[in-house]
């Protein structure tokens, strides 16, 4: 349902008239008249009276924000001043259109709002391809994957791993309907294999190619083929795929004819693919052609908001161990640092299951996977982002103090560090350990 706030009748009729028919519209001229509820959209004009020196819609969004948290906003007005469209922004519209409205552009922007509620739905069903969480990292990535609803052309999809590239592949392609999604992880092909792979090869173009074979570029014609870990592609390879993304084109190993395939690529990488043409390792227009249109995904320790939902669709994954969880066992999932994100979530959550001896999971009983008794290092409860030199000294200062404390010579610490004398009074100093031997 689509409510229309704008005091030109013209504008409304217009709007009924080219918008397809599954879009009902609820109409008013007036603030004063805001209907309470029936509607998911809302088209707001931001000069409802005649004085056209003030811009009362502005003031009608930011209402209509504050009381429909998750209406989709869109402004409208033939004033194009900057600092308007930023005032719309600021009180809730995701969007402004200008005024004479363009109906291909609203219809345009009317299908991403259905996109992105549709997405929405999915999640909250539960559906196959599912993106736990409703922060505000996840909010602003199911956006980003609606914008690119039916978007031709490649698409980025950047992020550590295990924070969900692969999920946010199958989620872009959902939009397609009965379209080809063709997956392939680019590292686990040897390089040699690379063309054949990608492109296809005609019988008996080399030892072995005893029959025609259809290339994955090929299988995804119409529909989406999925590069993972973009960054293991060669130098040569590079080039290749370039020309494909520019041209469609692909010709089979040993063919001659050229054919032309319609396939959108979403890439993905963990790594700093800047970094990577800095350094030689990735062609810069390559990088160009790809990142016209990203999507930047969050790790999970900064969107902890998220962790409760993913725990709890990771334990009701198993069916034949119900297992609940205690708010200090939660806590205690939401305060660690997550270096392998969502993936090394559902890995602890999985072992929960099988470990816990209650029906209900206790702190203890995360703290015994996070941080289990032994004598190394659990890199599980590691801070990676911290950088290497400060853990290794965060360690050395643990070392320094479990061999200080039960020690009451300095001489016999030093010996069991195998270190000089000198050295541990100097390493006692740089990491401020409050320590006093006795005589």
């Amino acid at each position: 349902m689509l409510l229309v706030v704008d005091d030109d009748p013209l504008v409304s009729q217009a709007l009924k008239l080219g918008l397809p028919d599954y879009w009902r519209m609820m109409v008013t001229h007036s603030p004063a008249d805001l209907p309470e509820r029936g509607f998911h959209v809302a088209m707001v004009d931001m000069h409802l009276s005649e004085n056209l020196d003030r811009a009362d819609g502005v003031e009608v969004i930011r209402r209509l924000a504050q009381k429909h948290p998750h209406l989709e906003i869109v402004a409208m007005s033939g004033n194009l001043d900057r600092d308007l469209m930023e005032q719309c922004l600021k009180a809730g519209a995701s969007r402004f259109l200008a005024k004479p409205l363009n109906l291909e552009e609203v219809k345009l922007t009317l299908e991403k709002i259905e996109a992105l509620f549709l997405l929405q739905d999915a999640t909250a069903r539960n559906a196959q391809t599912p993106w736990i969480g409703s922060g505000t990292s996840s909010a602003r990535i199911h956006r980003e994957i609606a914008q690119l609803t039916n978007e031709p052309g490649p698409i980025l999809i950047e992020g550590e791993s295990g924070t969900g590239k692969e999920v946010t592949a199958q989620l872009l392609h959902a939009q397609r309907k009965a379209a080809p999604f063709v997956v392939i992880n680019v590292a686990g092909i040897p390089e040699n294999l690379f063309e054949s792979e990608f492109f296809g090869h005609v019988k008996g173009a080399f030892t072995g190619a005893d029959q025609n074979k259809m290339g994955l570029a090929e299988a995804a014609h119409g529909g989406d083929l999925f590069l993972d870990e973009i960054e293991a592609l060669t130098l040569p390879q590079q080039a290749k795929l370039l020309r494909f993304l520019e041209t469609g084109e692909i010709r089979r190993v040993g063919a001659k004819e050229v054919m032309h395939v319609e396939t959108r690529v979403i890439a993905a990488t963990n790594r700093n693919l800047n970094q990577l043409v800095t350094e030689g390792k990735f062609r810069e227009d390559l990088l160009w052609r790809l990142s016209g249109k990203k999507i930047l995904l969050t790790p999970l320790r900064d969107r902890k908001e998220d962790i409760p939902a993913l725990v709890l669709h990771f334990l009701a994954l198993d069916k034949y161990r119900k297992k609940e969880i205690s708010p200090e066992a939660m806590t205690t999932l939401q305060e660690h640092a997550w270096p392998g994100n969502v993936r090394e979530l559902k890995r602890v959550c999985e072992q929960l299951v099988l470990t816990a001896p209650l029906p209900i999971l206790r702190k203890e009983d995360v703290l015994q996977i996070l941080r289990p008794p032994t004598q190394g290092v659990n890199p599980l409860s590691m801070d990676l982002n911290k950088g290497l030199a400060n853990l290794v000294s965060e360690y050395e200062g643990q070392v320094l103090q479990n061999a200080l404390g039960p020690k009451i010579d300095i001489d016999d610490v030093a010996r069991l560090l195998k270190i000089s004398r000198s050295s541990l009074y100097k390493k006692i100093k740089d990491h401020n350990i409050q320590w006093r031997s006795e005589t």
